[in-house]
C-alpha cells in the first residue's frame, strides 16, 4: 500500500473511533437562593 492511502486510512480510523467514542456530560445542579420574608413597613419611629 502507499504512503497516501495508509495516511488515508489512519485518519479514517482515527475519525471513526472519535465519533464513536462514550460522551460523558457533566450535570451541575446550583441550589437555588433562599427565599426571605420582607420586612414591612411599621412606622417612622417605631
Amino acid at each position: 500500500m502507499s504512503k497516501s492511502i495508509k495516511t488515508v486510512f489512519a485518519i479514517g480510523l482515527i475519525g471513526l473511533v472519535a465519533a464513536c467514542a462514550q460522551k460523558n456530560e457533566e450535570v451541575v445542579f446550583a441550589d437555588p437562593a433562599p427565599i426571605t420574608v420582607e420586612p414591612t413597613y411599621t412606622g417612622k419611629y417605631k
